[in-house]
């Protein structure tokens, strides 16, 4: 056996097609297009790269894309005040403040000051409490919000699934578990300090690794036949590296999301799809994508 490979590359193409195809839709109708307004604070150089990929990926699919770039010496109340302004500019569909953030800055406050209607990121406590209640939220973090759409698009059968989940982060770990319990799995959620980790993982129908040590996840750790999705990112010399070593855990999975091209495309497809959630909602529009729960 050999896992079936997950190309989220194709994955997140189609996506943002069908994202562009929805934003054209409400051009067509009169409506004004998404507006995603953005703050870069620091000179962090990933940040920076990635920022720009966003404004591509937005432009490309009809998004306007607004970029603020305060100096990385800002300190919280400016930044809260930048975040101020933007909230009431009535044109700004969805906001976002690009992590991580300036030592000096206090993150908490900042993410908290983009308010709940606005939030292209998803991680504002309102947003997480929503996701948590099972209520249904209009928009959830995007890499969580990714691995959900490979695992439905491969046709991992969910429901009713042994989920483990490998970090508990309050930017993939946490909400992951919650997505997948609202789509009735049985989760796991597993840290630094779990005991008998491996055999905790080797019960997992579906695995998921966000806990940024690569290669970490070897065949010792995998079900025969499970699905495997890998969300680490981790440089080592000169490459990305995922948490799951590829070579020992191929052969052993049912799916197998490889890196990079896997979880890495989908998290900019779901910001816009994220956008264009709150851009309808805004406009008393349903999203073709429907709410997250």
């Amino acid at each position: 056996m050999s896992a079936t490979i997950i190309d989220g590359r194709a994955v997140a193409a189609d996506l943002r097609a069908e994202i562009a195809a929805e934003v054209a839709t409400m051009a067509a109708s009169g409506l004004a297009a998404p507006h995603l307004g953005v703050v870069l604070c620091g000179d962090d150089p990933a940040s920076a790269t990635y920022v720009r990929n966003k404004g591509r990926a937005a432009a490309r699919a009809g998004i306007r894309f607004t970029l603020h770039t305060p100096s990385g010496s800002a300190s919280t109340e400016e930044i809260l005040d930048l975040c101020g302004r933007m909230s009431e500019d009535p044109d700004i569909d969805g906001m976002l403040v690009q992590l991580p953030l300036p030592r000096q800055i206090d993150t908490a406050r900042v993410l908290e000051a983009v308010p709940a209607d606005r939030d292209a990121d998803g991680f504002h406590p309102q947003n997480l409490g929503r996701l948590a209640a099972g209520a249904g939220a209009t928009v959830v973090p995007g890499t969580p919000l990714g691995c959900m759409e490979l695992l439905r698009r491969a046709g991992v059968p969910i429901s009713g699934a042994r989920a483990v989940v490998v970090g508990r982060s309050v930017i993939v770990g946490r909400p992951l578990a919650l997505l997948l319990v609202n789509a009735d799995a049985t989760v796991t959620v597993c840290h630094s300090r779990t005991r008998d980790l491996a055999e905790v993982c080797r019960e997992a129908d579906i695995l998921v690794a966000a806990i940024g040590r690569p290669g970490m996840i070897t065949a010792d750790f995998v079900k025969p036949g499970a699905a495997v999705i890998d969300v680490g990112t981790t440089p080592v010399d000169g490459r990305v590296r995922g948490d799951v070593d590829r070579e020992q855990v191929e052969p052993v999975a049912g799916w197998l999301t490889p890196v990079p091209g896997g979880v890495g495309p989908m998290t900019i497809a779901m910001l816009l799809r994220n956008t264009l959630a709150l851009a309808r909602a805004r406009r008393g529009e349903p999203s073709a994508a429907g709410p997250h729960g």
